[in-house]
C-alpha cells in the first residue's frame, strides 16, 4: 500500500478518537497550502482510504493539524481554559512516493505521542 494514513487513539479513555477533525497542509518554503480536512470515524481512522494517494501523494513536507481540544471537550475531558493541548500540528516529510506513510497520534488531555507507523 502507498499513500498517507493516520489513526488517532485516546489513551485516557482507552479507545479510538471518533470525530476528531484533521487538516492536511502541504508546505513549500514559507507557503502553507490547505489540501484537505478529514474527520476520524468510530475506529479513529479516516473513511475512504488513504488521506493522500495516487497523483496527490508526492514528495514534500506536510503538516497534519489535529484539533484535539475540540475532541477532548466533546469526550467529557475536564480541560482548563485555555486547554494545555488544543491544536496539535505534526510536520513530517515524504521522501518516497512508492512508500506508505502512517502517522498515528496517541492523545490525552496532557500529552501526546506520534511515530511513523506501518
Amino acid at each position: 500500500m502507498t499513500g498517507l494514513t493516520t489513526h488517532v487513539l485516546d489513551t485516557a479513555l482507552g479507545k479510538p478518537a471518533e470525530g476528531l477533525v484533521i487538516d492536511l497542509f502541504l508546505l513549500t518554503g514559507k507557503d502553507r497550502e490547505h489540501l484537505k480536512t478529514v474527520i476520524t470515524n468510530a475506529d479513529g481512522r479516516v473513511d475512504g482510504g488513504p488521506i493522500l494517494i495516487g497523483e496527490t501523494f508526492r514528495t514534500g513536507t506536510y503538516e497534519l493539524v489535529f484539533h484535539a481540544g475540540d475532541y477532548l471537550r466533546r469526550s467529557g475531558a475536564a480541560l482548563a481554559e485555555p486547554a494545555f493541548l488544543d491544536v496539535i500540528p505534526i510536520r513530517f516529510g515524504i521522501a518516497d512516493e512508492s512508500g506508505h506513510y502512517h502517522v498515528p497520534l496517541l492523545i490525552s488531555p496532557y500529552g501526546y505521542s506520534t511515530y511513523r507507523g506501518s
